[in-house]
């Protein structure tokens, strides 16, 4: 039986995680910086330098990063079931709203709405704020300082797939080479509640399920089967975030005419407009492809690589952040993950956002409030999303 206390960490977790997914707007690196202000800085589920590891760790990691990140704070705070409640919760809410989307609200001009615009202005706020409190902490000397901004440099002038990853590499060999001596303060050592055979099994079943499926697909005729197979693909296949799914998907749905290429476009607009993550697409294409029963197998295919992935990984990571060389390659790739962010909040959250003079008079009220006045999220995104209105009748 799971104890009182079990139970209370696990609701717990589904309530945050749960008003984070229907608060969270802006894409995946927007979620970090939600993520940072409610997991880290309100309620101190894990220290500054650890979560910066763990977003280091998922942009290792193909799939959707934030969700990865999300998945990993609930397995540290409430277990294996703690992990699955933090998705659940985060998804959930996108992913209903997007089946919705696809039943009652085709047609309907939403994605250019005004109230949507003053969302992504929201996300310019949080995300400078993120930058902030992570820079203080994980960027204290000129090294890293410099790690942080040729980081963002490299980010924004080659916005390839496989840059994060790349520039993440070249930042920790050039931590290790920096930091060899002197690896900085030491971390928590964080209690994962996962046994090393158990994540073994989890690296096995994602590599066995990318093997096999497609082979599989060949000999059941069963379309849910087929339907699994091509998102478990997409899911297991991207790196960058969730805007990189986005010709993976299109090659698995619409040749097969699943879907038409119209309606893979305005589903992907409707997708801009609901808070959480991008993969929640998927809940999306399958209702088109199989009604509702369609519309969870896809977002279960889509989400479950990221999942083993992160079990597999976590029984690991304290004892390579343990270890002195490892914790002087952190120190470069925490630097470069405050670079990778600080691009971000050019390019794509400030040149889709700022678009005028009272864009940016309400993205510097909106960082105030978050930054000096300490207002909830919640209050937060409210204002600019009342403030994305009243800039359209401006």
């Amino acid at each position: 039986m799971i104890s009182t206390t079990k139970v209370s960490s696990l609701w717990e977790v589904l309530r945050v995680s749960t008003k984070l997914g229907l608060t969270s707007f802006g894409g995946p690196i927007a979620h970090l910086g939600y993520f940072h202000d409610e997991y880290i800085r309100r309620r101190q589920w894990m220290d500054e330098r650890s979560y910066a590891d763990l977003v280091a760790l998922c942009q290792f990691l193909p799939g959707p990063a934030s969700s990865q990140v999300g998945i990993g704070i609930g397995i540290v705070r409430a277990g294996l079931l703690g992990g699955f409640v933090a998705w659940l919760g985060f998804t959930l809410p996108s992913a209903i709203a997007l089946v919705l989307f696809a039943l009652l609200l085709q047609g309907f001009d939403i994605a250019n709405a005004g109230y949507i615009h003053g969302l992504k202005i929201v996300a310019v706020g949080i995300v400078a704020h993120a930058i902030l409190g992570m820079g203080q902490k994980l960027t204290p000397d000129r090294d890293r300082m410099t790690i942080a901004v040729a980081a963002a440099t490299v980010t924004l002038l080659w916005p390839a797939a496989y840059t994060q990853v790349l520039i993440i590499v070249a930042a920790g060999l050039l931590g290790l080479w920096l930091y060899k001596k002197n690896p900085g303060t030491g971390n928590q050592n964080i209690q994962i509640a996962i046994g090393k055979p158990f994540a073994i099994g989890c690296l096995v079943l994602f590599f066995g399920l990318l093997i096999v499926l497609p082979f599989l697909r060949q000999t059941v005729n069963i379309e849910w089967f087929a339907l699994f197979d091509s998102f478990y693909r997409s899911g297991s296949l991207v790196f960058g975030g969730g805007h990189v799914v986005l010709p993976l998907l299109e090659r698995e749905v619409v040749p097969t005419g699943w879907i038409s290429q119209e309606d893979f476009l305005a589903g992907y607009g409707a997708t801009q407009a609901v808070p959480g993550p991008l993969f929640t697409f998927a809940a999306y294409l399958g209702l088109m492809a199989g009604g509702i029963g369609g519309a969870a197998v896809a977002t279960a295919a889509i989400f479950l690589p990221a999942f083993l992935l992160v079990v597999g990984a976590l029984p690991f990571w304290n004892g390579l952040r343990s270890n002195a060389k490892v914790q002087g390659a952190l120190a470069g790739i925490n630097a470069a993950v405050v670079g990778i962010l600080l691009a971000a909040l050019y390019d794509p959250l400030w040149t889709t956002a700022i678009l005028t003079p009272a864009d940016f008079a309400l993205a510097l009220l909106l960082f105030t409030m978050l930054a000096f006045w300490k207002f909830p999220p919640w209050v937060v995104v409210l204002t600019g999303a009342l403030g994305g209105i009243m800039i359209g009748y401006i």
